[in-house]
């Protein structure tokens, strides 16, 4: 039931629909319980999130200094290395996250119910999530639905650590998916350089392919490390990943002049600082993480490795379909050039540098909602989305503020080459005011897999990808550099459109609004 002050009192939220989502816009300042938990959840992880790609504007400002073509070749193999990354380990890490959650809300329920001798009361759970959670040992087959649950928050006199099955299951398959992502990084780093628009009669061949490969070896600890962020982040813990992604970034921007200028390593040497960096952000996650979850499972069928399959290829669909719009317009800028693809990856970065900050919502979104809907709390659900989506709005007019009037001024950060500069100034109009369009996508996205809609949110990427790859091949060709910033512009209306349509109209896990 929503508290007294909330955004919506029970009864009359369920008739919201598409437009009274932003009913009331003012509450979005209130400083209720609502508002707090979403704060503490949403600014933790936003600053996490944005840690890594400030980090890269770092690398950025300091390659820039030795020449426009290193500059350009970095930031053809970011693009690359991080867009590989996301299909790896993205499906894996927002699965975690609603699971982690599902799991961590039954459990802090179901010994309440236990106590006071009532199981009927306790928040349903369908039958696979049943099967997941570790039951007593009653002398009964495990599977025995009428077998009393043994809560999630299993207190070891030993050990006092939680049994979250979805925590093992996700750094058994993050650590598989890091080190297949290294072999194939490395041993395919001359013809995905190609494929992005690097010939081999390139001059960013050499320094891309060097910064590829160096990089690529910190791929099981990148990957291991947003597995283990996944988990924090459905425990709502995002102070943990916060503080060691800071201890990770601080080394990586302190050993880059060293390794750089005064080793003489040029960008292998920023090369290098990162994978240090990743490696001991793994190692602080990992640290934390067995102090409270018990990473060896009770027995192996409660991995569950079909659940995160089944949902995981559905997000892997999406994430192809996001990362391949933007790995093409990467792809499209490096084609016209050195110069507009040094100045599309300062574009690039801060946009999505900047973006990042509305994905803490979204992860404080998803979060919440997961535990609201594993409650069957339809009143909490409906304020959570709307309070996010408003939070969404008022961040994104103030990041467009923000960029739009100081990103003129800080360019020269970056680079010093005129004609860079020129095409920088050209695309800031396009970096500032998408800031509200891509603040609302990343938010629904994170509302709607807090609702384990994952189908939908599969199938709607794929659409709009297919639009949006069009366009970005049209536009690029007839408008060069301009052509494919307008591109992302439609490609990022589209995806707060296909999330805006599923809520608003009702349908779906949201069915319930139209009662």
């Amino acid at each position: 039931m929503a508290e007294k002050g909330n955004l919506y009192s029970p009864g009359d939220g369920r008739r919201i629909l598409i437009f009274n989502f932003f009913k009331d816009a003012g509450l979005v300042f209130k400083s209720d319980s609502l508002g707090r938990e979403i704060l503490s959840i949403a600014l933790p992880a936003a600053l996490a999130l944005t840690a890594d790609p400030i980090a890269s504007l770092v690398d950025t400002a300091f390659i820039g200094q030795i020449g426009p073509v290193e500059l350009a070749a970095v930031g053809v193999s970011i693009a690359l290395f991080n867009q590989v990354s996301r299909i790896a380990i993205f499906p894996l890490v927002s699965i975690t996250t609603s699971f982690v959650a599902e799991e961590d809300t039954i459990s802090s329920v179901r010994p309440e119910v236990e106590e006071n001798d009532n199981l009927e009361e306790g928040p349903p759970m369908d039958g696979e999530t049943k099967e997941f959670i570790p039951q007593k040992d009653t002398g009964a087959d495990v599977h025995n639905s009428d077998s009393v649950h043994d809560s999630f928050n299993v207190v070891n006199a030993e050990c006092k650590r939680r049994i979250i099955p979805s925590a093992s299951s996700a750094l058994v398959i993050g650590g598989i998916l890091g080190i297949i992502q290294a072999i194939f990084l490395i041993s395919a780093a001359k013809p995905l350089l190609n494929f992005m628009g690097v010939k081999s009669d390139s001059p960013m061949l050499n320094p891309a392919k060097q910064y590829l490969t160096l990089r690529s070896l910190g791929a099981p600890a990148v990957l291991l490390s947003l597995a283990m962020q996944g988990v924090f982040r459905g425990l709502k813990d995002t102070k943990t990943p916060l503080y060691a992604t800071v201890a990770g970034d601080i080394t990586n921007i302190a050993l880059d002049p060293l390794f750089m200028f005064v080793f003489r390593l040029g960008v292998s040497g920023a090369a290098i600082a990162h994978v240090i960096s990743q490696y001991l952000i793994s190692i602080i996650l990992l640290g934390k993480l067995i102090k409270q979850v018990d990473l060896i499972p009770p027995s192996k069928k409660h991995l569950q490795f079909d659940r995160f399959l089944k949902n995981g290829f559905l997000l892997l669909m999406r994430v192809i379909a996001v990362t391949f719009c933007v790995t093409l317009s990467a792809s499209l800028a490096a084609r016209q050039g050195s110069t507009s693809m040094a100045a599309f990856q300062v574009c690039l970065q801060v946009w999505l540098a900047t973006s990042l900050l509305a994905d803490g919502l979204a992860v404080a979104g998803q979060a919440i909602l997961a535990g609201a809907f594993a409650n069957k709390d339809q009143d909490k659900a409906i304020a959570t989305a709307s309070r996010v989506l408003q939070m969404a709005v008022v961040l994104g007019l103030l990041l467009a503020f923000f960029l739009g009037t100081g990103l003129h001024f800080g360019a020269k950060i970056f680079t010093r080459d005129v004609n860079v500069l020129r095409l920088i100034s050209i695309g800031i109009p396009f970096v500032a005011a998408t800031q509200p369009i891509n603040s609302l996508a990343f938010v629904f996205d994170g509302v709607n897999f807090g609702a384990s809609d994952f189908a939908y949110s599969a199938f709607s990427m794929v659409l709009v990808a297919i639009v949006s790859i069009i366009s970005l091949l049209v536009l690029s060709s007839a408008g060069g550099f301009i052509g494919i910033w307008v591109a992302l512009t439609l490609y990022m209306s589209l995806r707060a459109f296909a999330g805006f349509l599923r809520i608003g109209t009702g349908s779906g896990p949201w069915e319930f609004l139209r009662s």
